[in-house]
């Protein structure tokens, strides 16, 4: 299967909280990561179409971790196999330079160990 995407994306290798800056509530967790979106599996219902605020922590190549505060664009929203759970698609709006290169570092790293 061909990627069709602009910016390739990670699947964690393991659990990656994503809160809501503005509530300090855990919406919940990322299922792929590009530095222009992501793929969150949600554990509460989101508002289609709206804006947020989201804070998540990757670790770097030396396994250091940094807390990264992105802006994003609600654009769609799927129920998840688990009962209660939805896969909800975002696109980055606001994302700070340091941001931004960390998350593209953090892709790299699994694509560097293919």
């Amino acid at each position: 299967m061909s990627e069709h995407r602009r910016k390739p994306r990670r699947n964690p290798d393991r659990v990656i909280d994503v809160q809501d800056v503005m509530t300090e509530s855990l919406v919940g967790r990322i299922g792929n990561l590009s530095e222009t979106g992501m793929l969150i599996q949600a554990s509460q219902p989101l508002v289609d179409d709206a804006l947020y605020q989201f804070r998540f922590t990757l670790n770097d190549r030396g396994g250091t971790r940094h807390a990264c505060e992105v802006g994003a664009h609600h654009l769609w929203s799927e129920p998840a196999a688990t009962p209660g759970q939805l896969w909800v698609g975002f696109r980055f709006i606001d994302v700070s330079p340091e941001d931004t290169a960390r998350l593209r570092d953090w892709v790299e790293i699994d694509a560097n160990a293919r």
